[in-house]
C-alpha cells in the first residue's frame, strides 16, 4: 500500500516576502527552448498569484544590460538544456552580483555531467546503474564493432543509452538487441558528443523532487511515472496521454523511506542546494537506482516537481515564493 503525505517527517509551510522583484529566465537555445518556455510561463502565473512582482525575459544578447539597468531581487533560472544547467549562466549571474534559486555554478557543472555526477554518487556509496561514457572521437578512432562488442560484453543486455549532457529523454534508447545499439549510439551523437551507455535496470520509475524551504533540504512524495509505451522519453514527458502519474507513488511505507533518503543523499552528495529533481529506477526488490539528478527541473502542466508540491499538499506559487525569498537574503 503507498504511503500518504502524512505518514512522512512533516514539512513547514513556505514563508514567502512577497515584495520582490523576480526575473525568471526562460527559452535559450538548447533543444528544450519550448519546454523551457512552457515552464518559465507556469513560473511566472504562479509568482503573480501570489503577489510577486515577475517578469519573464530569454537568456539572450539583451540580458546583460537589463541586469545591470535593473537588477532583479532574485533570478528562478527556468531554462533547460545546457543554457540552465552547465553552470556558465549561474557563472554570470554571480559575477552580475544577482541571486539565484538553485545551485551554484560547480555544483551545477558537476550535476549536469552524467558520468561526473555518477562517478561521485557511486563513491559516496549511492547506487547508480554500472555505466561506460564514450566520446564520438573514441568511438571512431577505435572501431565501431569492436567497441560495441565489448560493451556489450561488459554491460550485458538490455542497455540504456543517452547523451552524456542533456535532458528530456532526448537521444535516450533503450537497446534490447545487440543490433540495435550502433542505431541507438548514433541517435545519442545527434545530441551530444558524448554517450553514457550504462546497464538497464527494469522495475519503476520514480522522481523524487527535494526542496529547501528553510529547514533543510527534505524530500517532496515520490512520483510514479508510467509511460505508455514502456520509455519515458520527450513525447511522452510532453504529450498528453502519453504518460500516466500517480503521485504519490505506489509504493509501501519501507521503500519509500529507502527511495527518499537515496534522493537526499544524492542531493547533498553533487553539492545541491534549494531544489533538485533526482530520478530512479525501483526494482523488483525494492532497491532504487539512481539515474541522474536534475537541477533546473521541469516547471510544466505534466512536470514531476509540480506534482510532487501538490501531492505533498503545499501550494506550487508559495514554494517557488519561499524560494526567492531565501535566494533573495543569500549573499552572492
Amino acid at each position: 500500500m503507498a504511503d500518504t503525505p502524512a505518514d512522512r517527517s512533516p514539512m513547514t509551510g513556505p514563508t514567502v516576502n512577497a515584495d520582490l522583484h523576480v526575473l525568471v529566465l526562460a527559452g535559450g537555445l538548447s533543444y528544450e527552448r519550448d519546454v523551457s518556455l512552457r515552464s518559465g510561463r507556469r513560473v511566472l502565473d504562479a509568482l503573480r498569484a501570489i503577489g510577486v512582482e515577475a517578469e519573464l525575459r530569454d537568456a539572450d544578447v539583451a540580458l546583460l544590460p537589463a541586469l545591470t539597468a535593473d537588477p532583479p531581487d532574485a533570478v528562478v533560472i527556468a531554462l533547460h538544456g545546457a543554457t540552465g544547467e552547465d553552470g556558465s549562466l549561474r557563472g554570470v549571474l554571480d559575477l552580475c552580483g544577482v541571486p539565484y534559486v538553485g545551485c551554484d555554478a560547480r555544483a551545477s557543472r558537476l550535476a549536469w555531467d552524467k558520468p561526473s555526477a555518477k562517478a561521485v554518487l557511486r563513491e559516496n556509496g549511492i547506487p547508480t546503474p554500472d555505466w561506460v561514457a564514450l566520446p564520438h572521437d573514441r568511438f571512431s578512432e577505435l572501431g565501431a564493432v569492436a567497441v560495441l562488442d565489448r560493451i556489450v560484453d561488459r554491460l550485458g543486455l538490455p542497455l540504456m543509452v543517452k547523451p552524456a549532457q542533456g535532458g528530456s529523454g532526448l537521444g535516450a534508447a533503450v537497446v534490447r538487441d545487440a543490433a540495435a545499439l550502433p542505431a541507438a549510439m548514433v541517435g545519442c551523437f545527434a545530441y551530444d558528443s558524448t554517450a553514457l551507455v550504462e546497464r538497464y535496470v527494469s522495475g519503476m520509475d520514480v522522481a523524487v523532487s527535494v526542496v529547501d524551504l528553510g529547514n533543510g533540504p527534505q524530500a517532496l512524495p515520490p512520483v510514479e511515472i508510467v509511460p505508455r509505451n514502456g520509455v519515458y522519453d520527450y513525447a511522452a514527458r510532453y504529450t498528453a496521454g502519453r504518460t500516466t502519474w500517480h503521485a504519490p507513488a505506489r509504493l509501501d511505507a519501507s521503500v519509500t523511506k529507502t527511495v527518499t533518503e537515496v534522493a537526499l543523499a544524492a542531493h547533498r552528495a553533487l553539492g545541491l542546494r534549494d531544489l533538485s529533481r533526482v530520478d530512479l529506477i525501483v526494482d523488483a526488490d525494492g532497491r532504487p537506482h539512481v539515474l541522474e539528478v536534475n537541477v533546473s527541473p521541469g516547471m510544466t502542466e505534466t512536470s514531476l516537481l509540480p506534482l510532487a508540491i501538490q501531492a505533498a499538499g503545499l501550494d506550487f506559487g508559495k514554494v517557488l515564493g519561499s524560494l526567492v525569498s531565501r535566494a533573495a537574503a543569500r549573499v552572492s
